[in-house]
Order: C-alpha cells, then sequence, then structure tokens
C-alpha cells in the first residue's frame, strides 16, 4: 500500500455481514493483515469546540497499539468521505489519556468494534462489526475504490456517509 495521506479518503458501505467478503477481497488481491480483533476509540473534545468546527481527536487502541488521530472538516463530496487527518503512534495509550484529561480535555464518546484489516498495493479494506451493523471500508484514492467496488461486485446504493461516531449516537449508544 502508498504511504498514507494527510487527507483521508474513504468510502463506507453497510453489508449484510463480513465473512462473505473476504474471499472476494482476497480474489482481488488483499490480503489480511490485522485479523478481526476488537478496537476501542475515544473521542475528546474540549467545551464541544472540535465537535462544533466539524472536527474530531480520537485515541484508539487496536492490535496491540495506541494511536492520536485529528481529522479536520469534511470537504465536500456525495459519496466519499474525504477530511485531512494526521495521525500519530502513541507509545503509552493510558498516559496519552491523562494528559488530555491535563489539557482540559474530555471524553465525549468510547466506541468498541470488531475490525479485520486488509490491503492491497492501493488501498486498506476494513471489515467492520458494530453494534449497530457490518460495514467494509474503503481507503485510498477515489480511482481504487471505484475500481475496487466494481471488482467486488457492489454498488453505492448502501453507502454510509455518517461517521461511526453519529452512527453510535443515533443508536442511543453514546
Amino acid at each position: 500500500m502508498k504511504q498514507k495521506s494527510t487527507v483521508e479518503t474513504e468510502l463506507k458501505l453497510r453489508i449484510p455481514a463480513t465473512a462473505p467478503l473476504r474471499a472476494r477481497l482476497a480474489d482481488l488481491g488483499f490480503r489480511e493483515v490485522t485479523p478481526a480483533q476488537t478496537e476501542q476509540s475515544t473521542l475528546w473534545d474540549r467545551e464541544d469546540r472540535l465537535r462544533s468546527e466539524n472536527s474530531a481527536l480520537r485515541t484508539r487502541s487496536f492490535a496491540g497499539r495506541s494511536r492520536l488521530t485529528w481529522k479536520g472538516p469534511r470537504v465536500p463530496d456525495g459519496l466519499l468521505k474525504i477530511r485531512p487527518e494526521l495521525e500519530t503512534g502513541v507509545e503509552d495509550g493510558p498516559a496519552l489519556e491523562a494528559i488530555l484529561l491535563a489539557l482540559g480535555f474530555e471524553p465525549t464518546l468510547r466506541m468498541e468494534k470488531v475490525r479485520a484489516v486488509w490491503q492491497n498495493q492501493d488501498l486498506e479494506a476494513c471489515l467492520d462489526e458494530t453494534p449497530f451493523g457490518c460495514f467494509l471500508e474503503l481507503e485510498g484514492e477515489p480511482e481504487a475504490i471505484h475500481a475496487a467496488l466494481a471488482g467486488l461486485g457492489l454498488g453505492t446504493e448502501t453507502a454510509e456517509t455518517r461517521s461511526y461516531p453519529e452512527l453510535y449516537r443515533e443508536a442511543g449508544l453514546s
């Protein structure tokens, strides 16, 4: 897979189940780089400032690693989710959370899902199982996303433009 850009471009599709897509991803040259396991994420904000700016600050624990991610406001697009994103690894997740609390940030939403990560030379594909359904996320350049959709035999009719935080809140899980 190519070096990750500072602009995230992804498409999220609602799918009936993750298992049937595993073989189809493999047929397209994807390989599973992280088997399905629990991912825990927390959104942080201070006085609702980030949310009011359509931005987000997230800590995430997944596959034995912790990460800190900032996501900026979305770029208008009818199908793809495009937004600036900066992310870095964190050596000590609990220490980072203590630092955020000391700086006045508060956890605003805790989320959990089961995620498997697949990659080919152009895309990252995530198979996600959440409390409100299953999803396939394709992240990379728009042309590669559309090519993968065609190769998987999927259309855009099940595209989900809402973020996981939005879906968690709408499901009453905030």
